[in-house]
This record gives C-alpha cells, sequence and structure tokens, in this order.
C-alpha cells in the first residue's frame, strides 16, 4: 500500500473492527501495533457475547441490541471474506433461576422482551437446559439474542479479512489520512495522565479453557461465570474481575478459585481436562460504555475504546458508527458514549 486514507492504531477487536468496516467501504486502510494482532484483552478465550436485560431501556441497551443483531451478519462476512473462522455461533444463552422473585422478573423480562427486542430474538422461561446445571426453581431463562465467538480466533479472522480488502497491519509505519486511536487498557491509562482526569483504567481478567466438546449447547451464564462452548470443541469459563494487579498477563490462585467455582456451577467441567489458563487486562472506560468519537486531545482525529465486558458485542455497530462519523461526518453515536461523557 503506498498511501492509507485511515490509519488505525491498535489491532484489537475495535480496531480491526473499524479497519474491515472502512476497508469493505473501499477505504485503504493501515493497522499499526507493535504487539500484533489480538495481542491484548481481545486476544482472550471466552468471547460471551450477550445483553443486557430487556428492561429499562437507554440508548446503550438499543446500541447493544442492534449491535448484537448486526454481528449474525457481520461475522459471517467477515470469515467468508478472509477465509478463517472467528469462532462465532448465534447459539444463545441459559442460566437458571435461582428464586421466587428472579422467577418473578424473568417471567415480566419475558413479556418486555418481545416488545423490546422487536420479535428478532426471544427470552423465555423454561423447564429444561443443559445436563449438569441446577435450578433452585426448576426453571431456565433461555434467550436467543446471545450469541459466542472465540476472541483471538475473531481477531485472526478480522485481520485476514482487511487483508484480503487490500489493508495492511503493520508493527509500525506512518499515519496518514483518518486516524483511530483503539489502543485499549494502555490508551485509557495514557489519556488519563495527559488529561489529569481518571477517565478510565485497565481491569485484569483471568480465564480457562477446557477440552469439553459442548459445541451446539448454548453458553451457560452461572454464578457470575461465562461458561462459553466454542465451535472448536473447547469450553471456556471466565473470568475474574480484578482492578488492583502486579501482573497483567500471568495467572494466580484467583485462576484455581475460578476452576473450583466453575465446576460447583456447572459439573461436566470436572469431567473435563484443562487446556489452558490466560490471563489479559480488559479497558474500561469511566462507565462500562464504548469511548467512541473525537479524540479528546487530537482535533480530527478519533477514538475507539473502553466497552469493558462488551466489546466483541459492541464491535460490529462501534465500527460502523465510527467509520460513518469519521469518514462522512454523520453522528448516530449516542452521548452517553462520546468522549466527552468520561470527562
Amino acid at each position: 500500500m503506498s498511501k492509507a486514507a485511515m490509519t488505525i492504531l491498535g489491532a484489537g477487536a475495535f480496531g480491526l473492527s473499524c479497519a474491515f468496516e472502512a476497508a469493505r467501504r473501499g477505504v485503504a486502510v493501515r493497522v499499526i501495533d507493535p504487539f500484533g494482532v489480538g495481542a491484548g484483552s481481545s486476544g482472550g478465550i471466552v468471547g460471551a457475547l450477550a445483553p443486557h436485560t430487556p428492561e429499562n431501556w437507554n440508548d446503550k441497551k438499543a446500541f447493544q441490541f442492534e449491535s448484537l443483531i448486526l454481528a449474525r451478519h457481520f461475522w459471517p462476512e467477515v470469515e467468508a471474506i478472509g477465509g478463517l473462522s472467528s469462532g462465532y455461533g448465534a447459539t444463545g444463552r441459559v442460566q437458571a433461576v435461582q428464586d421466587a422473585r428472579q422467577l418473578d422478573l424473568a417471567h415480566a423480562r419475558a413479556l418486555s422482551a418481545r416488545a423490546l427486542w422487536q420479535g428478532k430474538a426471544r427470552w423465555e422461561v423454561r423447564a429444561d437446559a443443559p445436563d449438569g446445571l441446577p435450578s433452585p426453581t426448576g426453571f431456565y431463562i433461555h434467550d436467543t439474542l446471545s450469541a459466542r465467538l472465540h476472541p483471538a480466533q475473531a481477531c485472526a479472522a478480522l485481520a485476514a479479512a482487511v487483508r484480503a480488502l487490500g489493508g495492511e497491519i503493520v508493527p509500525e509505519g506512518t499515519r496518514e489520512g483518518v486516524v483511530i486511536h483503539a489502543t485499549g487498557w494502555q490508551g485509557l491509562q495514557a489519556l488519563s495522565a495527559q488529561t489529569g482526569t481518571p477517565v478510565g483504567a485497565g481491569v485484569k481478567g483471568q480465564a480457562l479453557l477446557f477440552d469439553l466438546d459442548l459445541r451446539d449447547l448454548p453458553q451457560i451464564y452461572a454464578q457470575s461465570l461465562h461458561i462459553i462452548p466454542h465451535r472448536d470443541g473447547t469450553t471456556a469459563v471466565g473470568s475474574t474481575s480484578e482492578r488492583d494487579f502486579d501482573s497483567p498477563f500471568e495467572t494466580d490462585d484467583l485462576a484455581e478459585d475460578l476452576k473450583a467455582r466453575a465446576i460447583a456451577a456447572f459439573a461436566p467441567l470436572g469431567r473435563a481436562r484443562e487446556l489452558r489458563r490466560w490471563a489479559g487486562v480488559r479497558p474500561r472506560a469511566k462507565s462500562r460504555a464504548p469511548m467512541l468519537g473525537g479524540h479528546p486531545l487530537r482535533a480530527g482525529e478519533f477514538i475507539a475504546n473502553g466497552g469493558f465486558k462488551i466489546g466483541f458485542g459492541m464491535a460490529p455497530l462501534a465500527a460502523r458508527a465510527l467509520v460513518d462519523l469519521a469518514l462522512d461526518g454523520v453522528d448516530a453515536i449516542p452521548p452517553a458514549f462520546k468522549p466527552e461523557a468520561s470527562f
């Protein structure tokens, strides 16, 4: 590529999704990341694309809903163009109803989902669930809006699609054209230091991967854990949330505790061989919402960051919205997502 019309700093979920969105519009894209594709938290193993509850509707929930619906087409297109699997599957989610109060809430949310989810997904209360998932009430919530992907595979698939569309991904290079900063938790730390305002930071997470083939089952949410059956025949469990940490990329005793909790929540994990332990740091803006819009310190440049725990779920629509703004000046980004909302 002789000259880029868009330069994206960061090859994680947001950066690569923006690159793909621009490249498929015919834009010459350069992604710069000295650490490589998916080197940060986007290269993890869990990949729970799960919606907020269908109640108390607001811009963030509506945006996430639209993005999860868009994902049904976004990820298959990424795979078709680049030729690699993202691990995506619209497999839904199941969670046990713990008590009578939760059962009443679950039934109420089933009604509100009919309107808020526009008939495109369902929230149901049922008595069936995967073997090994207990329920004190005998009831379970099933939703069809949730989906799964394999984060590291999804980053590789995005990178392959960007390259197939003529984009380049390099460890260093010249910033040319429109510039988007998608630099993860280190970027939020740097922005906090530069502005003197704590606009965001990193939250460490640890996760586990098991040799347990449940690929046709929905993801399971139990005891505040995401249990994700992957397309490749593995099952991931995550994750911890650690605001204070010394070793960003090393697992420790909290991973052992995570394993014990996971087995207690879903017994089949206790019979499975552990394949891997993973640790990484996820970007968290002032709120859990993404940070999307004009860069607060660099006029004419843009930022895509934040989205704590919901980054991959938000990525398809976040990329579309930010590229619309950066290329065409069309601003459909909710006010709560704008960088100024974090100051």
